[in-house]
């Protein structure tokens, strides 16, 4: 704490001088030092009035044998508990990115209308998380299903941490129910592909050749509503050297679209040369990792019994609707702490 509250000094005192815009991408950075500083010591600092205040009173409420008083502040310890998470939660965010937004693409495996459901229920459930979490959700690609549900989407979650909460939701999510789109009402299991990419600011440089680009634009399709915007203005951009093509439908211009489509292929053309130097550093020190995309994270069954699992974690919740409707996060966590102890544990 007094180290921090040493640099909050300096960097007030930095943004205090006369010549402080002169280099306007130098000052927004010490101003963002500086705001997340502020906010960590003054989350440090509730939570340790807060903790003293509780065991005060529980000192005061055995003494008296105030059952009253007990069961509020058993109420208020669990309150407590869920805010010393969220701290916790913050210092594992150890990764480049992880104090910006995400970006989030949802594809249905094989499998039609059911794995098109599953898809539409997984972007209810994130965008019911972000909600309570306090963050934005701007869809900016949707692509309706046949009959229900979704062929894709691709969507920003925006707000602090939004991204270091999300990456570890990177993966195929496995569902098992009764369909209810089987006349016979057989059990099926159904699948979907979910990847998660920082956005890319400024202060980072991603090379990309304007003659590797195809654009084009077209009409936007569907039922329109809130996802998709009925205008021409739609665009589709493909980076020819990988084959990687993004979409962008939310906004009224071409050019924001454009605009928008070039972030999210940033992203991706960022997080696959990430991915190449992670292959490379584990070759080197002859490490064998699963490719992220490809393996099946989480399994989310309601029939026979109901029970959602992360096959990486162990975490495990038999509140089936609830995590639907949002509240995945006991699973955020357990993924940073399972992170961070794997970390600890190859650290060489």
């Amino acid at each position: 704490m007094d180290e921090k509250k040493r640099r909050i000094s300096e960097l007030e005192a930095l943004s205090a001088q006369g010549n402080f815009w002169d280099d306007p991408q130098k000052a927004q950075e010490i101003l963002r030092q500086l705001s997340d500083l502020q906010q960590e010591v003054g989350q440090i600092s509730r939570l340790q009035q807060q903790v003293g205040y509780t065991l005060e009173m529980l000192d005061l409420a055995e003494e008296e044998q105030d059952s009253e008083l007990i069961q509020q502040l058993s109420k208020e310890a669990k309150e407590l508990r869920k805010n010393f998470q969220e701290h916790e939660m913050s210092i594992l965010f150890t990764g480049k990115h992880d104090a910006g937004n995400a970006i989030l693409a949802l594809h249905p495996g094989a499998g039609g209308t059911e794995s098109q459901d599953w898809c539409e229920m997984l972007l209810r459930m994130y965008t019911r998380w972000a909600e309570k979490s306090g963050f934005k959700v701007e869809i900016v690609d949707y692509q309706p299903g046949d009959e229900a549900g979704i062929k894709s989407v691709t969507f920003f979650v925006r707000g602090h941490y939004a991204y270091g909460k999300l990456r570890g939701e990177a993966g195929v999510h496995r569902l098992v129910r009764i369909s209810p789109f089987d006349a016979a009402a057989r059990r099926h299991t159904s699948f979907v592909s979910l990847s998660v990419y920082p956005e890319i600011t400024d202060e980072v440089e991603v090379a990309i050749n304007p003659d590797d680009l195809r654009i084009d634009t077209y009409r936007s399709s569907g039922a329109g509503g809130q996802h998709i915007n009925k205008t021409d203005s739609a665009v589709r951009i493909t980076h020819i050297p990988t084959g990687i093509v993004v979409s962008c439908q939310n906004e009224r211009s071409q050019h924001s679209n454009k605009a928008t489509a070039m972030k999210i292929l940033m992203a991706k053309l960022y997080e696959l040369e990430e991915q190449k130097r992670q292959e490379e550093l584990a070759k080197l020190t002859g490490e064998h990792k699963e490719i992220a995309w490809g393996s099946q994270i989480r399994s989310y069954t309601l029939n026979p019994f109901s029970l959602i699992k992360d096959h990486r974690t162990g975490m495990e919740s038999g509140n089936v609707q609830a995590v639907l409707d949002g509240q995945l996060d006991d699973f955020i966590y357990a993924y940073l702490q399972w992170q961070h102890e794997k970390k600890q544990g190859t650290h060489i």
